[in-house]
């Protein structure tokens, strides 16, 4: 047993600040590389949204599958302490090759700033995951439980405190590293050629893991270790088995009952063995609805992201991009975690009410579901003002004159006069059975009809710009532009060839009463210049500005040329830009965030006080496999389900997770609360009086333990 002094500082123990720093670091290097992920399987990698999310779904799943993995190795073999550092070192060196897979000139040859052999990016990279879901898995239901095995019996207050100050941790790691790492990608860097930074995106992470490693080890004289007590699982399992067959043997109405199923088991294991596990299956069986919850909160990444580009992130004079929402979650609970162990508790205790550890998690549930009522609303609110676009039968076209003289055009049913470089008012939907002719006229020529194969489903714009002169363009937008950023094009009415420059875009050479294709820029005037191959005369103005935008707007930008010759530009909306303010999304962060609070602070430090000694972190490690349940389940409904309306997606979680509340709540009224310490106790003094009945005096020395 290796115990040593314990120093102590504010009444808790000094061992605690290193494994709360530990954790601060570890939590900053994982999302700090999370947060990079999807980017670089994208951008880097170069595989498209539907492979990058799955395989980083996979990934998530994976770290929270790996945890019973660590649990076994520290209940039954290393110990806690041993586990942490060596799986620790297998994270950091995880951690270091995923970094070196993003070093482009590791296989550019020829020097030309791209890979020339992916495979061995995305072999190195998938090598480095692998050890990172092993590493952050594996540590993970240890270092909680570590930190809670630091305190005394008796000091149950300061370690419900520690639960949450572990919790805060873990969300300032989180919180701090997704405004950093992003500012690390910026950058460029390389040898051969400048590129964006991902080898010191990931290199951070990996370096901040050698230090938490460092911090460890370093307190490593202040720790009370507990030894494993051999293979802990594989008995609790056997047991288990043995319980079963046994009743299953003796199922004739002739052997007479037994108070529970898992007492069938005396015959062949002790009294203490049989109700750990009692403990541990009574909790297990609590957390059977709990993977529901975890299933809403992580679509926080998800769902609410994408709910976000189709707002405006004006916030007040900040300018907010949909993927920054999520640090409004971390923010929150940086803020609420004091504020509930300080304030609301204390304050519900006052009043009298016994608010126990099952009646906070399931008002968690609650508040959660609600969050989800309330993102429907918002959804509700972003669908009134989302412009309609064309249905899987429909065609949608708009009349662009880019000509010098007014044009009519007749479609089936109506006649649209367009004046000169003008657009007809908005879109017009025709079902593609009923299109059956378009025709051009203007005064003093002959109709020309307009011949051309309108896809499905897709936006069209038909440009004109002379009596018997047209184009029909495929828009190719069918939905708001991604992440908030705004779609151009530039459509050319000159005679001749141009380029174009906006911002940092080019559009190569657009043809002479052509468009280009939609290209997408954040906020903000962009600069644009025009150059052709004939010269546009010197005297002219170089650069022009664009509108200044906002966020999920697209439009088309007509190039025609002012009395002088100059090129100018015309502005034509074609999508307009977002109205809904994102912050209508902060209550339904603060509510998931307070449910959070409550539900998940409240669900380690429940999951730990109510483990028997030897399996503190086998079921630690059972909380974390109902997250990763949860991501899974988020896989399955967003596969099967296909709603064509997104608040109705967001009707059927809270409404399932309301459900799931209710059940929880009925089980949590027949749960009764145990002191693992004071049974084991219990058996201790047996053990001591059949030995001294026995009058043999060994000294039994009782393990010390630490009491929820």
């Amino acid at each position: 047993m290796g115990m040593s002094k314990s120093y102590g500082c504010f009444g808790y123990p000094l061992s605690i600040f290193f494994i709360v720093v530990n954790e601060f670091c570890e939590r900053f290097s994982y999302y700090g590389m999370r947060a990079l992920l999807i980017l670089y399987f994208r951008r880097f990698i170069g595989w498209d949204d539907n492979l990058s999310t799955a395989i980083y779904h996979t990934f998530v799943a994976l770290c929270y599958l790996t945890p019973i993995l660590g649990a076994l190795i520290a209940d039954s073999w290393l110990g806690k302490f041993k586990t942490i550092v060596s799986l620790s070192i297998v994270y950091t060196i995880g951690q270091a090759v995923t970094a070196v897979s993003s070093i482009n000139d590791l296989t550019d040859y020829n020097k030309d700033g791209t890979p020339d052999n992916l495979s061995v990016h995305v072999a190195l990279s998938m090598i480095g995951l692998a050890l990172i879901a092993l590493g952050t898995g594996g540590i993970k239901p240890c270092v909680s439980a570590f930190g809670g095995d630091q305190f005394e019996e008796g000091q149950e207050k300061q370690r419900n405190r520690f639960f949450s100050i572990f919790y805060l941790a873990i969300n300032a790691g989180s919180l701090i590293s997704t405004i950093v790492t992003p500012m690390l990608r910026v950058h460029e860097c390389g040898i051969y050629s400048q590129k964006a930074c991902y080898p010191l995106a990931f290199g951070v992470p990996a370096a901040l893991m050698a230090v938490s490693l460092i911090v460890f080890v370093i307190g490593s004289g202040m720790y009370k270790k507990f030894q494993p007590q051999g293979n802990v699982m594989g008995k609790v399992v056997k047991c288990i088995g043995f319980a079963l067959k046994n009743r299953f043997r003796h199922r004739s109405k002739q052997f007479p009952k037994r108070e529970h199923w898992l007492d069938w088991a005396k015959e062949k294991y002790d009294e203490r063995l049989i109700s750990q596990i009692k403990m541990v299956t009574k909790v297990m069986f609590l957390y059977i609805p709990l993977p529901m919850f975890w299933a809403l909160f992580d679509q926080q990444g998800s769902r609410w992201t994408l709910q976000a580009t189709a707002m405006s992130g004006k916030i007040g004079l900040l300018e907010v991009q949909p993927d920054q929402m999520q640090t409004v979650n971390a923010i929150l609970i940086v803020v609420m975690v004091p504020i509930m162990d300080a304030v609301v508790y204390p304050l519900i205790a006052k009043c009298g009410f016994n608010f126990t550890s099952l009646k906070r998690m399931t008002v968690g549930m609650f508040l959660a579901s609600m969050a989800f009522v309330m993102a429907a609303i918002v959804q509700l609110e972003i669908d009134k003002t989302l412009p309609v676009f064309p249905k899987q039968n429909e065609v949608q076209i708009k009349v662009l004159n880019i000509g010098n003289g007014a044009m009519n055009v007749s479609f089936p049913g109506t006649v649209v006069t367009v004046s000169q470089m003008s657009q007809s008012d908005g879109f017009m939907t025709f079902d593609v059975d009923k299109l059956t002719s378009i025709n051009i006229s203007s005064t003093g020529s002959p109709v020309i009809p307009v011949t051309y194969n309108f896809e499905q489903g897709h936006r069209h714009t038909l440009l004109v710009w002379a009596p018997n002169n047209y184009r029909v363009v495929k828009d190719g937008l069918n939905q708001k532009p991604e992440k908030g950023e705004n779609g151009i094009r530039f459509i050319n009415s000159l005679n001749e060839s141009l380029n174009i420059t906006m911002g940092d875009k080019v559009y190569v050479n657009v043809t002479s009463h052509n468009a280009s294709e939609y290209q997408f820029f954040s906020l903000g005037t962009k600069n644009i210049t025009i150059s052709s191959t004939q010269q546009i005369s010197q005297n002219c103005t170089k650069v022009l500005q664009s509108s200044n935008l906002e966020f999920g707007s697209a439009y088309t930008y007509v190039i025609g040329t002012q009395s002088t010759g100059c090129p100018e530009l015309h502005m034509f909306e074609d999508i307009s830009p977002n109205t809904v303010n994102m912050a209508l999304q902060i209550p339904q962060y603060f509510l998931i965030t307070c449910g959070e609070v409550v539900f998940s602070v409240t669900g380690l430090e429940f999951s730990y006080s109510q483990a028997p000694s030897n399996m503190k972190s086998v079921l630690q490690a059972g909380w974390l496999l109902t997250v990763a349940v949860g991501n899974i389940i988020v896989l399955i409904v967003a596969g099967a389900g296909q709603f064509s309306e997104q608040w109705a997606e967001y009707i059927l979680f809270a409404a399932l997770l309301l459900v799931v509340c209710v059940i929880f709540a009925i089980m949590a009224r027949f749960y009764t609360y145990v002191n693992p310490a004071e049974i084991e106790a219990q058996f201790d003094d047996d053990e001591k009086k059949n030995l001294e009945k026995m009058n043999v005096y060994s000294t039994v020395t009782p393990v010390s333990q630490t009491q929820m």
